[in-house]
């Protein structure tokens, strides 16, 4: 399996109730933040170096992606009457996944800061 298929398939895992309609946008997402992670890596380190943390850390940035899509495309407010019904933001859950991400990788990137051990 490449690398973007590893990636999209964990991705997938974390997208509760995943259409498969959504799959190209996915793969493109995927792609987008392997290659992002890979030029962010540190001289000498390769994804297949920290493959498992490499994986996930590029499967939670595409899913804070999708999340992100996903609310850009669903209405914020309807009102209905006397009736106003408001969705919640998910602006927070991106970013509590990007950063989740950064953790994940901060040991091998370039120019990052990270409490490796004492």
């Amino acid at each position: 399996m490449i690398l973007t298929e590893r990636i999209v398939a964990q991705a997938k895992l974390l997208i509760r109730d995943f259409e498969e309609q959504n799959l190209p946008m996915l793969e493109l997402l995927c792609r987008s933040a392997e290659t992002t992670l890979k030029a962010k890596l540190r001289d000498g380190i390769r994804a297949e170096d920290c493959i498992a943390d490499f994986v996930a850390s590029a499967a939670l940035f595409a899913v804070a992606a999708m999340t992100e899509l996903d609310e850009i495309a669903q209405m914020e407010m309807v009102t209905v009457g006397d009736l106003t019904l408001r969705r919640k933001s998910t602006d927070a859950a991106a970013c509590c996944l990007r950063y989740q991400a950064e953790l994940l990788m901060s040991p091998y990137m370039a120019d990052t800061f990270a409490f490796v051990g004492v």
